[in-house]
């Protein structure tokens, strides 16, 4: 059986316990623990080790998600994550622009430990507050359009949106995939 890896990575609270759990066939794995640093200022329950949930595409191909936490402490999590992952998204807050920083560090870590296609979902895009797709994606230091990764506009809680990005990224994946054996 043939099992592609994805990573849903971002800041704290942007939706990816959530996301996980919208789409999973199966029970989710989860590590919520009750969080007792800043964290706690944005929610009761925090990700302390990873999420893990499943999707079978058919017989013979599975997708496994792992959710990442979003404290920086536990980067060591990242790195084990990401190293054997086929391809990851970055979950963004678009009404809190002040982890937009984080998430260009989290982005910065992943890609230096590895060269995968990744894709940006944000979420909170109808909250008061939120910033514009344009905003977001410039403040995550994307510039140039020839550049910039696929960017999904997402809500965690509902499957068929966390459905259309996950089709995002595998499409992504495979198209990157084409393009690097064309290469070579």
């Amino acid at each position: 059986m043939e099992i592609m890896r994805m990573v849903v990575t971002g800041p704290v609270g942007a939706g990816k316990s959530t996301f996980i759990r919208s789409i999973s066939e199966i029970e989710t794995v989860d590590t919520d623990r009750r969080a007792t640093d800043e964290t706690s200022r944005l929610k009761q329950r925090t990700t302390v080790a990873f999420d893990f949930g499943r999707l079978q595409f058919n017989p013979d191909m599975a997708l496994h998600l792992y959710g990442t936490p979003g404290q920086e402490r536990f980067d060591f999590i990242w790195d084990m994550l990401i190293r054997k992952a086929h391809a990851y998204i970055l979950l963004v807050a678009a009404h809190r622009p002040g982890e937009f920083r984080h998430a260009r560090r989290v982005v910065s870590y992943m890609n230096q430990r590895a060269q995968i296609p990744m894709i940006i979902g944000l979420t909170h895009s109808d909250c008061p507050g939120a910033w514009s797709q344009e905003n977001a994606i410039a403040a995550l230091g994307y510039y140039d359009i020839n550049t910039q990764p696929p960017i999904v506009l997402v809500n965690p809680t509902e499957t068929s949106s966390v459905a259309n990005a996950v089709i995002t990224l595998v499409q992504y994946y495979v198209q990157s995939s084409a393009v690097k054996a064309i290469a070579v």
